[in-house]
């Protein structure tokens, strides 16, 4: 999980938690609300949408894909609403964030990895749904949830490298241009 947090801190919030060492839990606050965010997603959607299992056939009646997990509903629900709350406060965190506490420009790598999460837990429901006969919805998933996913992730990975780079060049040049710095050359 450090190198996700790494990855999300600015090299401006980083530079400061190093004056300051109080910031630098701030610091890691909001890495670790991100990662909540991207975690808690794929619950909340699997937990709220709930059981899509045929109405009116026992149990005993119904072909699945794949068996879904024996957890009572109560819980799935309970789960699902926990995780809504993880989502919405971390959301919030972020969001209200102070300028230079969180780079905003992670916002597109996060939100990829939430919508991608979120595919997945609906997902889930669909290919661990009671049906009777074949279950259409679970070749669909596969045939359109799973490069919608891939595109997703790929896509976060990509922006996230694109940000780590300019965050490098930047601190090289803050490096390069410190009062401290011989390599200035003089006016």
């Amino acid at each position: 999980m450090r190198p996700f947090c790494d990855a999300i801190l600015s090299t401006r919030t980083q530079a400061a938690s190093r004056r300051n060492p109080h910031n630098a839990g701030v610091r890691w606050a909001y890495a670790v609300a991100s990662a909540a965010l991207v975690v808690a997603a794929p619950v909340a959607a699997w937990g709220l949408l709930g059981r899509l299992d045929v109405q009116g056939v026992a149990p005993s009646g119904l072909d699945y894909f794949v068996k879904p997990f024996d957890i009572p509903p109560g819980m799935e629900l309970a789960l699902g609403l926990a995780a809504l709350g993880v989502v919405l406060g971390c959301g919030a965190m972020l969001l209200s964030a102070p300028r230079g506490a969180f780079n905003s420009r992670w916002w597109w790598v996060i939100l990829p990895l939430v919508a991608a999460g979120t595919v997945i837990g609906f997902g889930e429901r669909v290919l661990t749904a009671g049906v009777i006969g074949a279950n259409i919805g679970a070749g669909l998933v596969i045939l359109l949830g799973g490069p919608a996913v891939v595109g997703l992730v790929l896509g976060a990975v990509v922006q996230a490298l694109m940000i780590r780079r300019s965050e490098a060049a930047g601190a090289a040049l803050a490096r390069r241009h410190s009062p401290g710095n011989q390599d200035i050359i003089p006016r």
